[in-house]
């Protein structure tokens, strides 16, 4: 049996005035495992792992390594202890170059100069142990996202890190890419390095985990062995037997006129969509693999992408030639990235829920902001202390509620969603797309861009299919099957049913 790396022992914290994070969570990671952390948005695990890489101090428990108790007071001491933290939005500088990367804050050398020959051996040896088929000088605004995570993983092994944390690695990975990150994973455990991993995706879990504990309301439920359990028993212990997932319910006939009528939009990167419609009371469904042009499509439709065609607004010629234009017209787009496009983190919740609604009007009192904020917040159901509380303590699908509100108080009607889900757990999810459903069903017109077919597939009326930036086939999800969308996706075989 492998000797315990890590020990989370009866781990709790509060953040003042009273919010709960984590309450007696325990958790233990052996040497050369991987070991999978699963949990709803808000479960606690971003404060587990802050904690664990000296991020934030724990108000109550231990933490041992090696079998001896350590209190850690900051990242950078939880580094030289062996324990490497890579974030979900890399930390990397990216006008600095790989091997700049790899040793910043700790480069070889004597007296306060840096020892150049050695750092270039040791940044070439740390890539090599990752498979990594880039050069120590190239800058890291150079490299794909996936070498970008090789650049992260690398700089780990150059910290001598015995346990190595990642959070959604797969986040801004394709398949290909996540399979040379998986690789670099097997070989580190091979090696002896223990990986927790935390990912909401449970095939990648079984394909990589061997161990997975699962968090829900900031304690501990249980830790199961991957292979000998059923996605049913962690889906149960992720939500609790009240919450049910994502299904297709009996949607009515949609009778609305139309909202939106794009006849032709042409955009950079060979964006060409003609003969799409929504209309009030609809969600349309995007579906298509990475780089089919979903993003580029919404961004047009904001404002944010130039493009050249004809699009008729409540039967009126519409070309926005800016995000503002599109606003004005009713438009609200909740972008792929809520953390750098949607949301000012360190700003309140109120001042992020009001922003384009009080565009206007910035002498706005605090106390009309606040009132328009709380009765959208809550009818959302959004989880949160004060509206004075910075949005960057909310979790993923608080957040993403709050971006959401800032278009409902803004009164937009036609809403275009890209990824909406991305980050949510399977709970959070289901609360994404009931209140899509409601938001439809009181006549709002919504497009959807999701790379999860099977969420698509259970809320939307229309779901098209877009490859290499056109859009090849439209299907009714009560009728089409789910694989004959999934062909088309994959393949680009026109189809579009009438």
């Amino acid at each position: 049996m492998a000797t315990d790396v890590l020990t989370v022992r009866q781990v709790s914290k509060t953040f003042l005035p009273n919010i709960i994070a984590l309450e007696s969570a325990s958790l233990n990671v052996r040497a050369g495992e991987v070991h999978c952390l699963l949990g709803a948005n808000g479960a606690g695990k971003s404060t587990l792992l802050k904690i664990i890489a000296g991020a934030f101090r724990p108000t109550d428990g231990t933490l041992l390594l090696d079998g001896e108790p350590v209190e850690l007071h900051s990242p950078a001491q939880a580094a030289r202890l062996g324990i490497s933290m890579i974030y979900q939005e890399l930390d990397l500088v990216p006008q600095l170059t790989v091997e700049q990367n790899l040793f910043l804050g700790h480069a070889p050398g004597r007296f306060g100069l840096i020892n150049h020959g050695e750092r270039r051996e040791k940044a070439a040896a740390a890539l090599k142990r990752v498979g990594a088929h880039f050069k120590p000088d190239a800058r890291v605004e150079t490299l794909s996202v996936a070498n970008q995570q090789l650049t992260a993983i690398a700089r780990s092994l150059t910290m001598d890190a015995k346990i190595i944390i990642m959070d959604e690695p797969s986040a801004s990975l394709n398949e290909t890419e996540l399979e040379s990150v998986f690789k670099v994973i097997r070989e580190l455990v091979r090696q002896g390095v223990a990986i927790l991993y935390v990912s909401h995706r449970l095939g990648e879990l079984r394909e990589i985990g061997d161990r997975v504990t699962v968090l829900r309301g900031g304690r501990t439920i249980e830790t199961f062995d991957v292979k000998s359990t059923g996605d049913g028993a962690l889906v149960e212990a992720i939500i609790g037997k009240q919450r049910s997932l994502i299904e297709r319910k009996t949607r009515e006939p949609v009778t609305g006129d139309v909202a939106l009528r794009v006849n032709r939009l042409r955009g950079p990167e060979g964006l060409d969509i003609s003969g799409l419609d929504v209309r009030w009371g609809e969600v349309v469904g995007l579906t298509g693999l990475n780089g089919s042009g979903r993003t580029s499509f919404l961004k047009s439709l904001f404002g944010a992408n130039r493009f050249d065609g004809d699009i008729k607004l409540e039967g009126k010629p519409f070309h926005p030639r800016h995000p503002a234009h599109a606003i004005r017209s009713g438009i609200g787009l909740v972008p792929e990235n809520r953390k750098t496009e949607g949301l000012i983190l360190h700003a309140p919740i109120y001042k992020n829920a009001t922003l384009p609604s009080m565009r206007e009007s910035w002498l706005t009192r605090h106390s009309r902001q606040k009132q328009k904020t709380a009765p959208v917040l809550k009818s959302l159901s959004t989880k949160y202390g004060r509206p004075e509380q910075a949005v960057v303590q909310l979790s993923g699908g608080n957040q993403q509620k709050v971006v959401l509100a800032k278009w409902i108080i803004n009164g937009a009607r036609v809403l275009l969603l890209d990824e909406p889900s991305r980050g949510l757990d399977i709970g959070a999810k289901a609360d994404l797309y009931n209140l899509v459903d409601r938001l439809a069903r009181e006549g709002a017109a919504v497009i959807v861009a999701s790379s999860e077919l099977d969420e698509l597939y259970a809320a939307c009326d229309t779901i098209w299919v877009f490859h290499e930036g056109r859009n090849i086939g439209k299907y009714d999800p009560s009728v089409a099957d789910r694989d004959t969308i999934l062909r088309a996706t994959i393949l680009g075989e026109n189809h579009v049913q009438h």
